[in-house]
């Protein structure tokens, strides 16, 4: 085991894998845990400085792991997916933990998108989660961050099939015993306490369980779609007749909003919020947390607000049609002059995982900037690179460029922006673009990840 491998100790395991270890640790429960701290230990986890949501700075072993039992994910709060629903579904394993939170129980949530997410920033997503003692959000050095994600197994490369962009992983362990393993950061929150709270504390104070025959057990029920989405999904943050909590309590929903506004809203609420539809933007400002595409499919959507009218003995109401938002209109193009606009159709091609005319608007953008002369011979060189270009990906990575090289020019020039134009960032790719409209529509994976991403207060400097 070297310095660079990342952790995949004898005990981490995927979820099955776990639930295997669990029954055989029930049955043999004199099986006496070895101490494996020297293994890992100091040695193995970089004690690189991080920085809580309150400002404060803190070593990651000596501080944050060393004696300690612990959770950990990575995250950026500008994620419109996983980590959203990850931060919840810990909320949730956090209330069942109690009071042993902050005691020997800690929860540490680290940003992968140090740059937006400042201390403040991670404080005000705690607490629009209820973060409580023990549950820290942490930032620091993108390259610290880095490397703690590979040595923790929890780097993933951009995964372009996953909506997300990275998997939502959760790494949980007892430093002191030497116990790690994996899991889904979006488990139910019932296995992910009993893993943290008793396994990891070598089963120490776990309640007895009375042996159950299989021959007593009840026929399994027919598999309910929309109780198994709510479990999954939903109820993470929604309850129905409990009363509100991170979210709105859902009881009677069906009744009071409309079925087709719920269908758009649940399929994709960042849509919705992005079209201004009032409805999205008061729940969005009442609960503060926005509601994340959780990419569910058709038959998701309808058979999970089946499942709440079912539930809320309530009928839904007769579907009627929705607004949709219209594109940007094309004057804004001509007011920001030819080499944007030649920049600007390149970016909608690449959005939309095409390569057609990215060649000759590129020519354009090159020609443009060599009339300037010498002070936006970069941007004419990024663009000229086009002409290599051979696939999507070669196209990207040559976009990257040239869109570093006009902030770059747009900066040194001191001139703002046409008010239509938006700066926009994505974390996975760590690469700025500019775009029109209000919907964040990413170059830079295209329709796999098109939502991807944040828009910036302004120009930025790319580094």
């Amino acid at each position: 085991m070297t310095s660079e491998t990342p952790l995949r100790p004898r005990a981490l395991m995927t979820p099955v894998a776990a639930c295997c270890l669990v029954a055989a640790v029930g049955l043999f429960a004199s099986v006496r845990v070895s101490t494996a701290s020297s293994r890992w230990g100091a040695d193995y986890f970089p004690n690189v400085t991080l920085t809580t949501q309150d400002g404060r700075s803190v070593r990651f072993y000596d501080d944050l792991l060393k004696g300690k039992i612990v959770a950990i994910n990575l995250i950026y709060t500008s994620c419109q997916y996983n980590c959203p629903l990850e931060t919840a579904r810990l909320a949730q394993v956090q209330k069942l933990l109690g009071d042993r939170m902050g005691k020997d129980v800690f929860f540490y949530s680290i940003t992968i998108d140090p740059k937006h997410d400042t201390p403040a920033v991670l404080k005000a997503y705690a607490e629009q989660f209820g973060a409580g003692p023990g549950w820290l959000f942490l930032t620091g050095d993108q390259a610290d961050i880095d490397l703690l994600g590979r040595k923790l197994g929890l780097y993933s490369l951009p995964n372009p099939a996953n909506k997300d962009g990275h998997t939502p992983m959760l790494l949980v362990g007892n430093e002191a015993t030497g116990q790690w393993m994996q899991n889904v950061a979006t488990s139910q929150p019932s296995s992910l306490a009993r893993t943290i709270g008793t396994w990891l504390n070598s089963w120490r104070g776990a309640a007895p369980t009375r042996a159950v025959s299989y021959a007593d057990a009840p026929p399994a029920a027919p598999f309910d779609l929309g109780a198994y989405t709510w479990a999954k999904r939903c109820g993470a943050c929604h309850t129905i007749g409990r009363g509100d909590a991170i979210a709105p309590d859902l009881l009677g929903v069906t009744g009071r909003r409309d079925r087709a506004w719920l269908t758009r809203f649940i399929a994709a609420p960042n849509r919705v919020r992005a079209a201004g539809d009032p409805t999205a933007l008061a729940l969005r400002a009442k609960y503060r947390v926005e509601m994340p595409n959780l990419a569910l499919s058709d038959d998701e959507v309808a058979a999970v607000i089946d499942y709440v009218a079912q539930q809320g003995r309530t009928v839904a109401t007769p579907a009627t049609a929705v607004a949709t938002s219209s594109p940007p209109p094309r004057e804004v193009e001509a007011r920001v002059g030819p080499m944007l606009t030649a920049y600007l159709a390149i970016q909608r091609a690449l959005a939309a995982d095409s390569l057609a005319g990215v060649k000759a608007r590129a020519s354009d953008v090159a020609s443009e900037a060599a009339k300037a002369g010498a002070v936006e011979e970069p941007v004419a060189a990024a663009a000229k690179a086009f002409e290599r270009v051979t696939d999507l990906s070669s196209a990207r990575t040559a976009f990257g460029t040239l869109s570093a090289a006009l902030l770059v020019d747009a900066k040194r020039a001191g001139r703002p922006l046409d008010a239509a134009l938006k700066v926009a960032y994505c974390p996975m790719a760590r690469k700025y673009w500019l775009q029109t409209g209000d919907t964040l529509d990413n170059p830079y994976y295209g329709a796999s990840m098109r939502t991807c991403g944040r828009f910036e207060a302004g120009i930025p400097s790319p580094e």
